[in-house]
């Protein structure tokens, strides 16, 4: 008896899974985003496996997207939103940008927050 309730401070996502679309690091490295890019935007993501809350307004959770099982830290981003399918034992949600680390912050950002070097995306 009881439940199994995971709480995070990241939002760790594939693209199947809801990872912006507009993040494209190719495209980072060329011309920087910013906040301000995603100035009013709504991302909403879905399946996340387990029962999941996050961090709530106005504190941040990190956000990071999943390659093939490697992390690459982006930025940060408020949880506005959060449903949980019981049957499932999936979480979906919406949230927005609140601050993009530039390229060359990215590398720095795993090492400082994560210090797992085998989730570490290559940035090489």
């Amino acid at each position: 008896m009881g439940s199994f309730i995971v709480h995070n401070d990241t939002l760790q996502l594939t693209r199947e899974q809801g990872f912006p679309t507009e993040l494209v690091l190719e495209k980072h490295r060329k011309n920087p985003f910013t906040k301000d890019d995603f100035s009013g935007k709504i991302f909403a993501f879905k399946d996340k496996p387990d029962i999941r809350n996050y961090q709530t307004v106005p504190v941040r959770n990190f956000l990071v997207e999943n390659i093939d099982g490697k992390w690459l830290y982006w930025g940060l981003v408020h949880i506005l939103e959060v449903t949980h399918d019981y049957e499932k034992k999936t979480t979906a949600g919406k949230f927005k940008i609140i601050s993009i680390y530039p390229p060359e912050d990215m590398e720095k950002a795993f090492d400082l927050i994560d210090q797992r070097p085998d989730m570490k995306f290559p940035l090489d």
